[in-house]
C-alpha cells in the first residue's frame, strides 16, 4: 500500500467536505484500508458512524496527508478493520451501541458505551427498543495463582466513574481491563438538529479541562464547512487560551503524579501555581476555564488584562524551575516514576497515541505542527519527545510543555495583531473536519451541517480513544500499588471518552 492519496485513488470523492478530502470506498476499498493500517502504512485518527455508513479518518504520517474514507451500509454491516488493527476495537463497538452498525468479523463484539440502561439502543441510528443488561463477560486470565480485583465503577475522592479488573499474581498485575461508559451524556444526539452556537457549548462540554481545545476544534469544522475565514487576532487569542489551558493542566497532572507517588510537596506547589494560572484566565477572559470563548466566527470576548499574563509567566518562570528540580533530585520520588508503566514506542505507534503519552515513547506529532494551524505557523516552538515510555517520560514531557507554554504565550502577546475577534456565519449547508491539539493530545471534530446551517451529525473524537487502552498494557508486570501512578501519568478523560 502507498500513499493515502493512493489508497483511496478508486473511490468517489465528496466535494462538499474541507479542508480533508472524503472518498466513499466500496466494501474492498474499506478492506483495503485496514490491511493498510495492519501494516503502518496509515494511521487511523477516528471511526464512527451514521444510521447507514461508516466513516474512517486516516493520516498518512511521513506525507501530511489526512483524508476521511466513507462506507456505505445500506444493510447495517461493514468489514472489521478492528480484526487487522487493534485501535478500531473499541470504536466499532461504540458504532455498534450507538448507531446499530455491526462490524464483521470482529474480534470483540461486546457492548462498549450501552450499559443496557438507556430507553432505546442505537440511539443515532435505527433506535430499537432496549434490551436485558446482561452480565458483562470480562475477558479471561488463567494461571495458577491468579485472582482478580475489582476497582470502581465509584472511586474515593472527586473522580469520574470507571471500572477496572486486575487479574494478579500476589502484586503483580497479569492483566488490566477497563469497563468506560458510565458517563455517557448523548452530546452527539443532543447536537443532532443543534443550531452551530448551540452545538458549540456542547462541544465545549464534553471534558471540562479540554473546553478551550474542544471549543477550537469545532469551530474550526464549522468554519471549515461554511468557508468561513476568521480574523487574524481570533486566531492569536484562541492559541492565547489554548495554551493557557495547556499550562494548567500539565501543572495540575505534574503536582498530582508526584502526590500518587507520596510526594505531597510538589502537589501543593503546582496546585498553587495551577491555581494562579486559572485567575489570570479569569482576569483576561471572565472565566477561569475559559469556557463559550472560543466560538465558530472567532471568539466571543477580547483580551482584557494583557498584563496578568506577563505576570503570570514571570512568576511561573521563576518558580517552575526549582520544582523541576526538586522532582529531578528527590531520589525516592524517582525510584516510584523510573521504568514504572512502560508503553513501548511500537505500540504508541500502533494506536497513533498523542500527547505526552505518544511524545514519552518516541512518537513526534502535534497536531499544531501537523495538519497545522493558525497561529501556530508563527510561532516557534518545540516538541519535547522521549524514549523511554515510562512514569518519568510522561512527566518530563510535561515539564517541557510547560516550558513551550511559557514561551508561546510570551510570542503571542508581543506578536498579537489588532483588529476584529470575530465575523458573523452564513446558513447554509457542508461538511468540516479540524484536528486540533488539546493538552491530552489531537482531539478530532467532523460536522455536518444541512442546507438550514443546523448539525446533521458531529462526531467529537477525544485523544482518550486511542490512549485508555495503552494503560492496560503499560500496568501490566507492574505492581498493584502502582497503578495509581501509572493512571495518573496517563490521566485520561472518562468523560471525553463516553460523549
Amino acid at each position: 500500500m502507498g500513499t493515502l492519496r493512493e489508497a483511496l485513488a478508486t473511490g468517489a470523492p465528496v466535494t462538499t467536505q474541507a479542508p480533508w478530502p472524503r472518498v466513499v470506498v466500496d466494501a474492498a476499498g474499506w478492506s483495503a484500508l485496514g490491511e493498510a493500517l495492519a501494516e503502518g502504512a496509515l494511521g487511523l485518527s477516528g471511526l464512527w458512524g451514521e444510521a447507514e455508513a461508516v466513516h474512517a479518518a486516516l493520516f498518512d504520517e511521513p506525507a501530511a496527508e489526512f483524508a476521511v474514507a466513507t462506507l456505505a451500509c445500506p444493510e447495517g454491516r461493514f468489514p472489521s478493520l478492528g480484526r487487522r488493527h487493534a485501535a478500531a476495537i473499541r470504536p466499532e463497538r461504540a458504532i455498534r451501541d450507538l448507531v446499530g452498525l455491526v462490524a464483521q468479523a470482529a474480534p470483540d463484539d461486546r457492548p462498549w458505551l450501552d450499559h443496557g440502561r438507556w430507553p432505546v439502543r442505537a440511539p443515532l441510528g435505527r433506535k430499537l427498543p432496549p434490551g436485558p443488561a446482561a452480565p458483562y463477560a470480562f475477558l479471561p486470565a488463567e494461571g495458577e495463582g491468579l485472582h482478580r480485583m475489582a476497582v470502581g465503577p465509584v472511586h474515593a475522592g472527586i473522580i469520574e466513574p470507571g471500572h477496572f479488573r486486575f487479574a494478579v499474581n500476589g502484586e503483580t498485575v497479569v492483566r488490566l481491563e477497563t469497563r468506560l461508559g458510565y458517563t455517557h451524556k448523548g452530546i452527539e444526539a443532543l447536537m443532532q438538529g443543534a443550531t452551530i452556537e448551540h452545538a458549540a457549548c456542547l462541544a465545549g462540554r464534553v471534558s471540562g479541562d479540554s473546553t478551550v481545545a474542544y471549543a477550537l476544534a469545532f469551530a474550526r469544522a464549522a468554519e471549515a464547512a461554511l468557508g468561513v475565514a476568521v480574523p487574524e487576532r481570533a486566531h492569536w487569542l484562541r492559541a492565547l487560551m489554548a495554551e493557557l489551558e495547556r499550562l494548567a493542566n500539565h501543572l495540575g497532572d505534574i503536582g498530582a503524579i508526584c502526590n500518587d507517588a507520596g510526594f505531597a510537596l510538589m502537589l501543593t506547589h503546582c496546585a498553587i501555581l495551577r491555581e494562579r494560572v486559572l485567575r489570570t484566565a479569569d482576569a483576561c477572559f471572565g472565566h477561569r476555564l475559559m469556557r463559550d470563548l472560543v466560538v465558530p466566527g472567532g471568539v466571543a470576548l477580547d483580551l482584557a488584562a494583557p498584563a496578568g499574563v506577563h505576570d503570570l509567566c514571570a512568576e511561573i518562570g521563576r518558580q517552575f524551575p526549582r520544582l523541576v528540580a526538586l522532582y529531578e533530585g528527590t531520589a525516592s520520588l524517582q525510584d516510584r516514576t523510573c521504568g514504572t508503566g512502560v508503553v513501548a514506542p511500537g505500540l504508541a505507534r500502533r494506536f497513533a497515541a498523542g500527547g505526552y503519552i505518544g511524545r514519552a515513547s518516541g512518537r513526534d506529532f502535534d497536531a499544531r505542527r501537523r495538519p497545522g494551524y493558525p497561529p501556530y505557523d508563527q510561532l516557534r516552538f518545540e516538541v519535547p519527545v522521549f524514549e523511554n515510555g515510562d512514569v518519568d517520560a510522561r512527566v518530563w514531557v510535561r515539564i517541557r510543555e510547560v516550558e513551550q507554554s511559557l514561551s508561546l504565550l510570551q510570542q503571542i502577546l508581543l506578536a498579537m495583531p489588532g483588529g476584529p475577534v470575530r465575523v458573523p456565519l452564513p446558513l447554509r449547508g457542508g461538511e468540516g473536519v479540524a484536528l486540533v491539539e488539546g493538552f491530552r493530545g489531537d482531539i478530532l471534530v467532523w460536522l455536518s451541517l444541512d442546507e438550514a446551517g443546523r448539525v446533521r451529525r458531529c462526531h467529537l473524537r477525544d485523544p482518550s480513544w486511542f490512549q485508555w487502552p495503552l494503560v492496560e498494557a503499560a500496568i501490566e508486570g507492574n505492581i498493584v500499588a502502582d497503578f495509581p501512578l501509572c493512571n495518573k501519568s496517563f490521566n485520561c478523560s472518562y468523560s471525553g471518552h463516553d460523549l
